[in-house]
This record gives structure tokens, sequence and C-alpha cells, in this order.
């Protein structure tokens, strides 16, 4: 009963995925060096964005996992798996007009409605799990930044001060504006700000940070079972999207610092 409301998510996820996808026309795919920047040709095709522009990158290994997606295809083109290809199309096209400001505030707002700040009120059980996990991260992104952050216990949102906006989009601003725009790819497919940062410093993995995010519904599925295989599913292309993301951005940027893991206890 708890899940079947995601039966319609599935249906019309499976209708999305083949609506994206086409019949392989190509053979081989290569990169080259044009005026400085990089392009990717599909034998002898330049690679081109939705709105008909050259897709071109100043990375030389971003532009070779780009081409790496599009040779990984076989018979069918599947565009709803080629997360890098589709964050260096809105790059270059920007279809909603957004500048590095923009997706910085962005960022700083969708603080206030982490999922790792938000603990249960009503289940002892579960509140001890997240506790468990959440806090030592918590703790980190404040130390990190040196920010103060409250989590609730409630539906309300946390008051995030504005010092603590501030000083998180001085740090999204120290980078370009593709690295900008990976990490709001994160956080959106996350609904955190702090497992996003995380992920991208390296003080956790990618399939932790996912772990993370999913902490309660994992807590649901232990107790109530999963249906069929639509968990999974989201699972696994959540790490697809959130290693994209995070790629990303790395290969978009040199400020991207090591930091040492936090050991956080498994919940699966």
């Amino acid at each position: 009963m708890y899940y079947f409301r995601h039966k319609k998510l599935v249906m019309i996820f499976n209708i999305v995925r083949n609506m994206a996808t086409l019949r392989r026309f190509y053979r081989k795919t290569n990169i080259l060096l044009c005026d400085g920047k990089f392009e990717i040709t599909l034998d002898q095709r330049k690679l081109k964005t939705p709105q008909g522009k050259i897709l071109q990158v100043e990375s030389k290994p971003l532009a070779l996992a780009i081409a790496t997606e599009w040779d990984m295809q076989k018979n069918i083109i599947d565009r709803s798996s080629m997360h890098l290809t589709a964050l260096c199309n809105t790059v270059i096209d920007n279809p909603n007009n957004h500048t590095k400001q923009d997706m910085a505030n962005h960022i700083v707002n969708c603080l206030e409605m982490d999922t790792v700040l938000f603990h249960s009120y009503e289940n002892e059980e579960l509140y001890k799990i997240q506790t468990e996990n959440w806090d030592p991260l918590i703790q980190w992104f404040c130390d990190k930044y040196g920010v103060n952050l409250v989590k609730t216990q409630s539906i309300e949102a946390p008051t995030v001060s504005s010092e603590t906006k501030t000083i998180l989009t001085r740090h999204l601003m120290s980078y370009n504006y593709s690295a900008v725009y990976g990490f709001m790819y994160g956080v959106d497919a996350l609904k955190s700000v702090i497992l996003t940062l995380a992920a991208a410093e390296r003080v956790i993995s990618i399939e932790e940070a996912v772990r993370q995010s999913r902490l309660e519904e994992n807590y649901q599925i232990s107790h109530w079972g999963s249906v069929e295989w639509f968990h999974d599913q989201n699972k696994y292309d959540l790490q697809a999207r959130l290693a994209a993301a995070i790629l990303f951005v790395h290969l978009n940027s040199y400020s991207v610092s090591c930091q040492p893991k936090i050991n956080n206890k498994n919940v699966d």
C-alpha cells in the first residue's frame, strides 16, 4: 500500500524513456581540437546541441567522457542515460537563461529544505538511524564552511541564517558557470546540498550519498518490502545522475579538494 503510488511513476518513466531513444546512425566516435576547445564527432558529423550549436567543451577528459557515452550506445541510443551530454547541452544552450548567480541562489535556497536536516518526529527508530547517519555529515558541513545549521523534527523548514547563505554563495561563485550547474544538477537529484557537496569533496562516495538521501525510503522498504524493480532502478538511476554531476564539477573546475571520509553505519 505504501508503494502503490509509485506504479504510475514507473509507467511515466517507461514512456519517457522510450520516447528518448533512436537507432544508432554512426560507426565510431572521436574528439578533435578546434580553436582551443574540444568537439565530439560521430563519424564525420560534429555533435550538436538541441538548439543546433556545436557541442564544445574546454576539458579534454570531459570530451572523451562524452564521446564514450555515445560510443557505448548499441543499436538503440538511449538519451536518458547520457547525463554528461545532457549537462553540456543545457550549459551551452541555457534554455532558461540562468546566470551563475541565479544557480548559486537556487542551491543556497535549497539548503532550507535539505533532506538531511529533516529528522522524523513520530518514529523513534527512524530518528535514531537518521541521527547516526546524518549528524556527522551536518557537522562536517558546518566545520568545512564555518557555518551553523540546526536540524528540525517538525514539518517546518529550519531557519538558515543570512550569514550562512552568504558564505555558501561565495563558495559556489568561486567555481565557473559549468561547475555551478553541475552542483545544481546534483542538488536537484539528491534533494540535498549537504550530500552533494560532501560527494564533490570526496568525503563520501556516490553510492553512499545516494544511500543517505534514501535513508527513510530504505527504512520503509525494510519494514514493508519493495514493489517489483522500481526501487532498484530508481537507486541506480540516481547514482548515475549524481556521478555525472560530480564528474562534471570536477572536470570543469580546479578548486576541488580532498577530505577524509566519515565513517557511517549502514542501515540498508
